[in-house]
């Protein structure tokens, strides 16, 4: 199904309130005036309040499970705004949630 892809600086939390930004290694190609997403990147999570009891377990980076089928950057898919990903710390904590992105550009 097609989705916007998403770019360096779209806006997306994990399931307990921490955002999520990515470590792009795409330098080439800009969507919105900023590089894609690919499924290479780095996500990574900061501010997540997740606690277990008394014990701290935040989320502090995302693996994607699922990115786009045909839109590929550098031979990597890249991530769509429906893309699937677990949030993850010591064990998979939940999806993340990608409230914004560049509208423009549609992958599937």
């Amino acid at each position: 199904m097609p989705a916007p892809v998403v770019q360096v600086g779209f806006t997306a939390m994990c399931p307990h309130g921490g955002q999520i930004s990515v470590i792009s290694s795409n330098t080439r190609v800009l969507v919105g005036g900023m590089p894609a997403a690919t499924f290479a990147d780095t996500y990574v999570v900061a501010a997540c309040p997740f606690v277990v009891g008394n014990v701290p377990q935040p989320c502090l980076k995302v693996q994607w499970i699922v990115p786009a089928q045909r839109v590929l950057v550098g031979g990597q898919p890249v991530i769509l705004q429906t893309s699937t990903g677990l949030c993850q710390s010591a064990v998979p904590q939940g999806p993340p949630t990608i409230v914004s992105t560049q509208l423009k550009v549609i992958g599937t």
